[in-house]
């Protein structure tokens, strides 16, 4: 998230897209609101009509998985109409950039396609370089190998009349959205994008938001108050579990988890720090040896150095994809032996969730760590499975609630905020620190006898004081994560004794005199405190919502982004009643926020985390393309209108016989949530006055389905896909209508996916019917986008 929950508030124009906020982040629509009431104008695009589409100013359906064509036209409109901020895009994102001339794209495909390997060769998607070694430009904007005109060319194919027909938009409302939100494109107005999940779970969810990324660069809406690309986060920390490692191929502090090929320090060092010889690059990641070096003395202490390449031989190199839906593959061939799983509920939570209950059948061993039993700590004993054939051995560990533990969430925002144990762990449940200490230090004994290669495990730095209630003291593990001097140093101009907590990322080094377990947190809590625990009210300079002193922001507390790119190259603010940063001559200091990088104005490039200092509207990195293409989820009703590419060309197909066709599954299926319960259910579930406000699984469907079907409103339906089914009460309802996509009648239902066989409140699951195919970059599921029937249940 590039702003913050009270940013909202400074917004001119929020479209809320993949995400039903008012329901599912009803604190961030306290923040629309507030932009409403200053004259704000609210977007809401959903495939049905929302509580959120209920209070916006302009609404429009939209097929789920057709965001791209629906961005894509906007994209096109903005171009076309020369609505975008020009001195923005020259100056601050790569559309001058020259790019390799054989670079091309035909039909829905970039150059470079492999159909053999299902992935692409990237040489001709690069910057054609001067003798210096720089990007070559044209700021003119005209050359036809620049960015720019590439994506023109590429966008010019969304015209509106052709994402209407795609997505299922009212063409009179689309012209609204589309007029609407380009007017942000003028210095002084700002716009936002709210998504949620209903963005990323689509096997094109990255491209999906760099659709919007490219809308909001050609806009200036990046860096500024009020604008940014805001993600709408599911649970309370899922922001901080991912800036700490929570996923397989980072290291804390979105570090790279080595690879296979990278077996010595240095290979490492190499691959992931990038190098410029532009002198106005900041280049922010060329620092990456600081804070690796510094991360592993964190984990290794005295046990890394430089003779052992600080320890970098213990850490494990990996050679594909570890996701989600590729672990369930493994477990499901007998391929995994234990699982551990910690808050997951992949039997309720999980795509295909049939096949993974079935997969862990096949573990000799399962360790659920909860609050209660959850569907899948009982698996075992699910309707139509055979406890007798069932070889798992499955652990069922009590863990306590946030309320009854202290310790650090970090929201949407990117605040991590301190809180307080209010009670207690109750019984012998235990929080998540303590399980994990205690089960690392088991093993840790275990090693000490040995074992192959038993160092990695055996020289990790673990040493945390525990209280009288055998909880870690969760203080130290905070100050871990923002590392110390381990010897005396003096830099720039001051002295730090050893043991003290380093003040700031800039501070670290890679000789191995700090340590640091996540750069990102550094000056979370130093010799002044804990930062995270502050509460002051004080606004700041500008007055925008900032509250500096409010809790603590990642990085360096500074709470907008990218805002070098709020101010001209001069430092002068494009929006003058809302500045973000503000050079002052006199002084020869910022004002504002946390400036991104001290340096005066002119002297680097804005977006200091690329090599190249310029945000990408063209960006290699992506395994699918350099720009978003519309594609068709893998199971769609209708072929591709934009190309011969029916879906994402990148994705691996798992199981291609279990991808179901139109011609037996003619309706559109997508899954979400309820306020009322909790992700998988098992926290919401089993306390009764949840489960009396929704005490079943229920689909939303058109009248005009329902009319069709023979279905009445509370009637029993079952669902099927080629995977599974599962039976639900119909909620016929004006909320959902049906699609006219190119001529074609094409009907959508809406499944809510909390429930499951266990607890107090028992229903259907949802993702029996989902698919195992994610997105071609990160694997995320395809949930909200699958081919269904639906019929009136049997008596």
């Amino acid at each position: 998230m590039t702003n913050h929950w009270i940013d909202i508030g400074n917004s001119d124009c929020i479209m809320i897209i993949g995400s039903n906020a008012a329901e599912n982040h009803p604190i961030s629509f306290k923040w629309v609101t507030r932009a409403q009431e200053k004259g704000a104008k609210l977007i809401s695009v959903d495939p049905r009509f929302t509580r959120t589409s209920s209070k916006a100013d302009i609404y429009s359906q939209m097929r789920s998985g057709t965001d791209i064509a629906f961005i894509g036209g906007i994209i096109n409109y903005c171009l076309e109409n020369k609505l975008y901020h020009k001195e923005y895009v020259v100056e601050y994102t790569n559309a001058s950039f020259l790019i390799d001339p054989n670079f091309k794209f035909t039909d829905g495909l970039f150059s470079g396609y492999d159909a053999s390997k299902r992935k692409y060769d990237k040489s001709t998607w690069k910057y054609q370089l001067d003798d210096k070694g720089n990007p070559k430009q044209d700021k003119s904007l005209k050359d036809p190998n620049c960015v720019f005109q590439l994506l023109k060319k590429h966008f010019k194919r969304y015209p509106v009349e052709k994402s209407c027909s795609i997505t299922g938009a009212n063409k009179k409302d689309y012209l609204t959205i589309a007029k609407t939100y380009c007017a942000t494109g003028k210095p002084g107005k700002s716009g936002t994008i709210m998504y949620a999940m209903g963005t990323t779970q689509h096997t094109h969810g990255t491209q999906n938001i760099r659709s919007y990324a490219i809308l909001q660069l050609l806009l200036g809406n990046i860096g500024v108050a009020g604008g940014g690309i805001n993600a709408l986060r599911g649970e309370s920390n899922v922001q901080g579990s991912t800036d700490h490692c929570l996923l397989f191929h980072i290291l804390p502090g979105y570090l790279k988890t080595p690879k296979a090929a990278q077996q010595t320090y240095k290979q490492y060092l190499k691959a992931y720090t990038p190098k410029t010889k532009d002198p106005k690059s900041a280049n922010w990641w060329g620092n990456y040896a600081k804070y690796s070096t510094s991360l592993l003395k964190a984990w290794y202490g005295d046990k890394a150095n430089k003779d052992n390449e600080f320890g970098y031989q213990y850490l494990p190199k990996i050679s594909g994809n570890y996701s989600h839906i590729s672990l369930f593959e493994a477990m499901y061939k007998g391929k995994i032996n234990g699982l551990m799983l910690f808050g997951q509920n992949p039997a309720v939570g999980g795509p295909n969730a049939e096949k993974e209950r079935k997969a862990l059948e096949n573990l000799d061993w399962m360790v659920a760590i909860d609050l209660w039993e959850t569907d899948t700590s009982v698996f075992w004993k699910r309707p139509g499975a055979n406890p007798n054939k069932i070889k798992t051995e499955v652990f069922l560990l009590p863990a306590c609630s946030s309320v009854e533990k202290e310790g650090s969430v970090v929201n949407s925002g990117r605040w991590s905020q301190w809180r307080y144990a209010a009670i207690k762990p109750i019984g012998e449940s235990k929080s998540d620190l303590a399980i994990i200490n205690d089960l690392c230090n088991a093993v840790k004994r275990e090693y000490s006898k040995g074992g192959k290669f038993p160092d990695p495990i055996r020289d990790l730095e673990w040493n945390y004081p525990i209280d009288e209630h055998h909880e870690p003291d969760p203080h130290a593990v905070a100050k871990e994560i923002n590392g110390y001097f381990l010897k005396d140093v003096t830099m720039k101009g001051k002295t730090f004794k050893a043991g003290t907590l380093v003040p700031s990322f800039a501070y670290l080094k890679d000789d191995g005199s700090t340590t640091s377990g996540n750069w990102l947190y550094c000056a979370s809590y130093t010799e002044a405190g804990n930062m995270a625990a502050r509460r002051s009210r004080k606004p700041d300079k500008f007055n925008i919502g900032l509250y500096p002193e409010w809790s603590w922001c990642w990085p360096v507390n500074r709470r907008i982004i990218y805002n070098r790119a709020s101010v001209n190259p001069e430092g002068v603010p494009w929006d003058k009643k809302q500045p973000v940063i503000a050079w002052n001559s006199t002084t020869k200091k910022w004002e504002g926020d946390v400036p991104d990088g001290g340096w005066a104005p002119g002297t680097k490039h804005a977006f200091i985390m690329k090599p190249e200092g310029h945000a990408r509207l063209f960006g290699a990195g992506r395994a699918d393309g350099p720009f978003p293409e519309h594609y068709e989820p893998v199971e769609s009703p209708v072929q591709n209108l934009l190309s011969k590419q029916q879906y994402n060309p990148a994705i691996k197909i798992w199981e291609p016989d279990k991808i179901g066709t139109s011609k037996k599954y003619p309706i559109v299926g997508t899954t979400y949530r309820v306020t009322e319960h909790w992700q998988a259910g098992a926290m919401t579930r089993n306390l009764p006055w949840l489960v009396e406000l929704v005490p079943n699984a229920f689909v939303e469907m058109s009248e005009a389905l329902a009319k069709e079907r023979g279905i009445k409103n509370g009637d029993k339906v079952m669902i099927t896909t080629i995977r599974g089914k599962m039976e639900s009460y119909a909620v016929v309802t004006k909320r959902v209508k049906p699609y006219n996509i190119g001529g074609k009648k094409v009907h959508l239902i809406g499944v809510i996916w909390h429930f499951g066989y266990s607890g107090i409140a028992t229903g259907g699951s949802a993702n029996v019917l989902t698919p195992h195919v994610g997105d071609a970059n990160t694997m995320i599921p395809e949930y909200k986008a699958f081919l269904c029937d639906i019929k009136k249940a049997k008596a």
